[in-house]
C-alpha cells in the first residue's frame, strides 16, 4: 500500500487550482443555486409542500435524493481511506444496504395510510405524544453526532486540501481553509433548506447524485491510469485486500477481551480487544 499512498500524496502536492477548475466550481455551484431559486418560487406556503415536497415528486428525483442522503463527502474521504487501509472488506456494510428496501416494502404502506409527514408523527398516532417526543430527540443527536458532524468534517478536509493557503483573519483571528470550508458546508445546506423545504433538498439533491458518480467514476478511472492499471493496484496491495470475509483477529496479533490496544516500535498493532 505504501506505494500507491505516496502517488496519491504526490499527485495531491503537485496539484493547482486552474481556470478550468475555478470554471468547473463556479458552474456547479451556479447550478444549485439555479435549482435551488427555481424551487423556492415554485414553492407554496403548505407544510405538505414544505416538508413532503406537495407529494408530486417524481420517483427518479426521490431514489437520487435518497442515494445521495446517504452518500456524500463522508464517504469519498472517510470510506475510501477505510478501504486503503483495510481493503474490500469494508464494502460489507454498504452491501447490506438491500435491508432498507425491504424496511420500505413493509413500513411504507403504513405511513402512506396514515398520511404522516415524520415517524414521530406516525408514533404520537401509534402510541402517544411522548413517544413522539423521544424519538424527536435521540434522532436529532444522533443524526448530528454520526451523519452530519461526519459530513461537515469530510467537507472541511476536501476543502483544505484544495485551498490550503486560504486564511480568514477577523478580529485577530485566523481561520483556515478547513474552518471556511465546514462553515461554508453549513451555510449554504441550511440556507436552501430552510428557504425552498423538502423540494429544493430532493433537486438539489439529483444534481449532487450526478457529480458524485461521474465524480468518482472519473476518479476511480484516474487513479487506476496514474497507477498503472488494475494488474498494478493487485500487485501492490496484495490478494489479502481484495478478501471480502477476514478473520475476527489478525494473523501476528495477539486477541483479548479487554478494552486495550498495544503496538510495538514501529507502530503495529500487536495485541487488541
Amino acid at each position: 500500500m505504501a506505494m500507491p499512498a505516496m502517488l496519491l500524496l504526490s499527485a495531491i502536492g503537485q496539484s493547482r487550482i486552474t481556470a478550468l477548475d475555478w470554471l468547473m466550481i463556479s458552474l456547479y455551484f451556479g447550478i444549485l443555486l439555479c435549482v435551488a431559486w427555481w424551487v423556492v418560487r415554485k414553492s407554496k406556503d403548505s407544510a405538505a409542500d414544505y416538508f413532503l415536497a406537495g407529494r408530486n415528486l417524481g420517483w427518479w428525483v426521490i431514489g437520487a435524493s435518497i442515494f445521495a442522503s446517504n452518500i456524500g463527502s463522508e464517504h469519498i474521504v472517510g470510506l475510501a481511506g477505510s478501504g486503503a487501509t483495510s481493503g474490500v472488506a469494508m464494502a460489507h456494510y454498504e452491501l447490506h444496504a438491500w435491508c432498507l428496501l425491504v424496511l420500505g416494502w413493509v413500513f411504507v404502506p403504513f405511513y402512506m395510510r396514515s398520511m404522516v409527514f415524520t415517524m414521530p408523527e406516525f408514533l404520537e398516532r401509534r402510541f402517544n405524544e411522548k413517544s413522539r417526543y423521544v424519538l424527536s430527540i435521540v434522532s436529532l443527536i444522533t443524526f448530528v453526532i454520526s451523519k452530519i458532524a461526519v459530513g461537515i468534517f469530510a467537507g472541511g478536509v476536501v476543502f483544505g486540501t484544495l485551498f490550503p493557503n486560504m486564511r480568514l483573519d477577523i478580529g485577530g483571528i485566523s481561520i483556515d481553509s478547513f474552518w471556511i470550508g465546514s462553515v461554508l458546508v453549513i451555510v449554504l445546506t441550511g440556507l436552501y433548506t430552510t428557504l425552498g423545504g423538502m423540494r429544493a433538498v430532493a433537486y438539489n439533491d439529483a444534481v449532487q447524485v450526478t457529480v458524485l458518480i461521474v465524480g468518482s467514476g472519473l476518479l476511480t478511472a484516474y487513479g487506476l491510469i496514474r497507477l498503472g492499471g488494475w494488474s498494478e493496484l493487485r500487485h501492490w496491495c496484495g490478494s489479502d485486500m481484495f478478501n471480502l470475509w477476514k478473520p475476527l483477529i489478525p494473523a501476528g496479533v495477539q486477541g483479548t477481551w479487554a478494552p486495550v490496544i498495544q503496538t510495538d516500535t514501529a507502530g503495529q498493532v500487536v495485541k487488541q480487544a
